[in-house]
């Protein structure tokens, strides 16, 4: 049993808030009575719910990992006429909205959903869930710098922190490193190396949570499992 306002914000009605004047005016009604209490609870597969008059039923929730190319926005509309992600899935999930971002040239996991509270759990610091990212940096990574990652710098007031951070390979000319996030701030990983004046020349997100890109071609989208949504959520 859920309470009725929200039933009627996950419906895709109204925010809770506007749910919650609908109801107050008299305007909704639950198994043919009218409720005007808004600590009213629904069962959201047998009751019927009608907003006045016109029955309301609970849009499918949806969980979609999306291999975001370089190259395009998260943004559903952008003021500079780039690609968005959102012409990467089928027009009937419009009402599908990014969990996170990730800037014009990264790419990687992205997930996308109309599930609310999917993405607070996801994209709130609290949860600490956690990121991977394999970077590609102009010239040699020594293994102090992953350390000072480690420990955490601040940049423009704001502190930057890798719970890990991985060597793969390293050379002169460029270095491969992998970063483990807990928080995820505007442009971390990139500002991190900036930092050190270093240039990264690619970015990808390869996991969140235990979820891993894996083969997903880039452009292409898949549906997540009840297992793997299950996952993120714990």
């Amino acid at each position: 049993m859920i309470r009725l306002q929200k039933f009627l914000a996950e419906a895709g009605v109204a925010s809770r808030r506007a749910g919650e004047r609908l109801i107050t005016e008299g305007r909704v009604a639950v198994n043919g009575k009218v409720v005007t209490e808004l600590g009213t609870k629904v069962d959201p597969l047998h009751s019927q719910v009608t907003v006045d008059g016109k029955p309301v039923r609970v849009r499918r929730k949806l969980y979609v990992a999306l291999h975001k190319p370089a190259g395009c926005v998260c943004s559903r509309n952008d003021e500079l006429g780039r690609p968005t992600v959102y012409a990467l899935l089928p027009k009937e999930w419009a009402s599908l909205h990014s969990v996170g971002r990730l800037d014009y040239t990264t790419e990687g996991l992205l997930f996308l959903t109309n599930d609310g509270q999917f993405s607070l759990h996801l994209t709130h610091p609290r949860y600490e869930v956690h990121k991977k990212y394999v970077a590609t940096v102009e010239g040699r990574v020594e293994p102090p710098m992953l350390e000072l990652f480690r420990r955490g710098i601040v940049d423009k007031g704001e502190r930057l922190k890798a719970e890990q951070a991985r060597l793969m390979s390293s050379s002169n000319k460029r270095s491969v490193v992998e970063l483990d996030l807990a928080e995820g701030k505007n442009r971390e990983v990139r500002r991190l190396f900036e930092s050190q004046g270093m240039s990264v020349k690619r970015l990808v997100r390869t996991q969140i949570g235990r979820i891993k890109l894996g083969e997903l071609p880039p452009g292409k989208w898949r549906t997540l499992t009840e297992p793997e949504i299950k996952s993120l959520m714990c």
